[in-house]
């Protein structure tokens, strides 16, 4: 694999995808609408490599991706670009299914076209990957179960509905066209470069400046958190050595439930700044609609077939990210007053 197009490229994940791939010398073409949450900020460090290159585009351009593919003769496109956050999908589905459902069609027509013109070697060697959640899964309860690549889909949201919605499409134009495709689910994520709507970047911010930390109904709702880098080593892993059909379920065994983790962002902070205790800072608000109560991904696919493992601890990451938010307000201040300032964000349900 040398020459990668990445949707959503300047996205929290995508980015983290493009900075692996470019230090690792495969060309890389970043493809980004540059909606709220796309930050080229992310990835300065790759910005002026000769291997890295950013187009303004949308997915949902068909033409505009197939002429990219066959200009830059890819080996494999990874698809990341996607609405992601649920209190947004409850204020505004529409825009979900536009981007997450309709854009990965026509993304999935124009790779179609581009592959079905590739020799027969390029057409044995490419790669569709659809980067999917495990929110399409929907609703765990508390003492029991895991996610596997067999669990039924039930999403709980807009944007879990979107995201589902994807997943099958990808699989049918594998199934009907041939388009050879991979597809990954992957628990809740966090580290350096995320942008402050979701609950653990939210948190490291407000903590800094000593804001209430709002935290839904009573905080007992439970993710498994996986580091963003451990993350963008296993999409690598699956677009370059997983089977075509297949999809892979990438989480790190790390369950905490909403509260721990804010009162663990609270111990972090108070070890690193002056203030606090910012566990009194703690505000419990109204639940999210439709919240589902656990998520927990069972990794042993990856693990068995691919040889991944996560690298970070949930303790050890949660403690880098906190101190990457801290020295680093040079990327997030002028979000924080340009774009995202903190507010309560889907409450209309």
């Amino acid at each position: 694999m040398e020459r990668v197009l990445v949707t959503g490229g300047a996205g929290f994940i995508g980015s983290a995808v493009v900075r692996l791939l470019a230090g690792q010398g495969i060309r890389v073409v970043n493809v980004d609408k540059l909606t709220y949450a796309g930050n080229l900020a992310s990835l300065r460090d790759v910005a002026n490599r000769l291997n890295y290159r950013f187009v303004e585009a949308d997915i949902a351009d068909a033409p505009r991706m197939l002429a990219l593919m066959q200009e830059e003769q890819v080996d494999a496109v990874m698809h990341l670009a996607a609405e992601s956050h649920v209190d947004r999908s409850i204020d505004a589905p529409g825009v979900f299914a536009e981007t997450n459902v309709v854009g990965t069609v026509r993304l999935l027509d124009a790779a179609l076209a581009y592959w079905r013109d590739l020799p027969d070697e390029g057409r044995a060697a490419f790669r569709f990957h659809h980067i999917s959640t495990d929110e399409v899964f929907g609703d765990l309860p508390f003492d029991s179960g895991l996610f596997t690549e067999e669990t039924a889909y039930a999403p709980s949201s807009p944007y879990s509905a979107s995201k589902a919605a994807a997943d099958h499409f990808v699989r049918a134009w594998h199934e009907t066209y041939g388009l050879p495709v991979v597809l990954s689910n992957c628990s809740n994520n966090y580290g350096p470069y995320h942008f402050p709507e979701k609950l653990i970047p939210l948190t490291i911010l407000n903590a800094i400046e000593e804001k209430p930390l709002p935290v839904y109904g009573r905080g007992e709702n439970v993710r498994d958190w996986l580091h963003v880098e451990d993350h963008a080593r296993a999409l690598v892993t699956i677009v370059t050595g997983g089977r075509i059909g297949e999809s892979y379920n990438v989480g790190a065994r790390s369950e905490r439930t909403n509260l721990q983790v804010v009162e663990a962002i609270c111990d972090l902070v108070d070890e690193r700044l002056i203030g606090g205790p910012r566990r009194d800072l703690i505000t419990f608000v109204e639940d999210r609609p439709g919240h589902d109560r656990r998520y927990a991904i069972d990794p042993a696919k990856i693990e068995r077939e691919l040889g991944w493992r996560p690298q970070h601890s949930f303790e050890a990451g949660l403690a880098t990210t906190v101190d990457w938010f801290i020295a680093n307000d040079w990327w997030w201040r002028p979000i924080r007053e340009k774009t995202y300032g903190g507010d309560r964000l889907g409450v209309a349900g």
